[in-house]
């Protein structure tokens, strides 16, 4: 029985998205996981109870809401507007972590003219990130599971690492040792930046739901059967909580316009400028970040 349901609900599905004016739209809940390496050799200045509770604040950053509005060959990605709440640190804090992770608006793809472009905001300088949307060579795994009324289908796949997200950073291999053999006034010399490295690549694990043929997903994921509800890089996953097709309000899914035009490589270029700005001015008596130069 449960599988004439499934078998209705997929033939249903698809009359659906072959319609017209088709358009529909998922909510994604996005939790991020602080890597432990990296605040073991942080700032050895801090209290257990001060770190954790800077860890919540940036948790709860981290939670973050997404909305995908999509049709038969493109869609829309963006976060959902929250008040800060009191205990969140204002909204200054939460720009400047946005800014730090290569912030961004309105995230559009086109999978049928294989291009993407990105609102991005980095220290109040707005870029328009636009570039050709990258393919993603997916390994089916054969595993499923349940995720809402959907029966989803697991596949992995290796992709680059976006080098403007500063989440993406990892302690250099060696590092926590190289700290514990320091002694005290040599380990508060030390640039954190020098103890940390990007990874070129990373390993994605993404859930799709045949039942929904529409080759989407958050982000730059696509490519796969079926709508992904759920994807993680081992550190973020994104979890899809809401499905709604044939939707009644309709969205405007038109590519931005907003922001000085790059390329993704430009902008990852921008963004390690940046990152090397702030490193320079943190080295010796450090100091407070600034407006984007240039």
């Amino acid at each position: 029985m449960k599988k004439i349901t499934s078998f209705l609900i997929a033939i249903i599905a698809t009359i659906g998205v072959q319609a017209q004016d088709f358009q529909g739209m998922a909510v994604y809940e996005s939790k991020t996981s602080l890597d432990e390496d990296m605040s073991r050799f942080g700032n050895r200045e801090i209290t257990p109870e001060m770190k954790k509770m800077i860890e919540e604040r940036m948790k709860q950053m981290l939670e973050k809401t997404f909305i995908l509005n999509f049709d038969k060959t493109a869609s829309i990605y963006q976060e959902e507007e929250k008040l800060d709440s009191p205990n969140q640190g204002g909204g200054r804090m939460r720009m400047m972590m946005s800014s730090m992770t290569g912030g961004g608006g309105k995230h559009y793809k086109n999978i049928k003219d294989k291009v993407f472009l990105i609102e991005k905001e980095i220290f109040g300088k707005e870029f328009l990130v636009t570039d050709t949307l990258p393919k993603i060579v997916w390994k089916m795994e054969g595993e499923s599971k349940k995720i809402g009324n959907y029966t989803c289908y697991k596949a992995t796949a290796i992709v680059p690492v976006d080098k403007s997200n500063m989440m993406n950073f990892r302690p250099k291999k060696g590092a926590e040792q190289e700290m514990e053999a320091k002694n005290e006034e040599e380990q508060k010399s030390t640039n954190f930046m020098d103890m940390i490295e990007m990874p070129t690549e990373k390993t994605i694990t993404a859930w799709y739901a045949p039942e929904i043929p529409i080759s989407q997903g958050p982000e730059n994921y696509w490519g796969l059967p079926g709508l992904i509800l759920e994807v993680s890089d081992g550190k973020t996953t994104m979890l899809c909580s809401k499905v709604v097709l044939n939707v009644k309000e309709k969205a405007a899914i038109k590519a931005p316009k907003k922001g000085e035009k790059v390329t993704q490589a430009e902008f990852e270029e921008i963004m390690t400028k940046k990152i090397q700005e702030m490193r320079e001015m943190y080295q010796g008596q450090g100091g407070r970040g600034g407006r984007m130069r240039g």
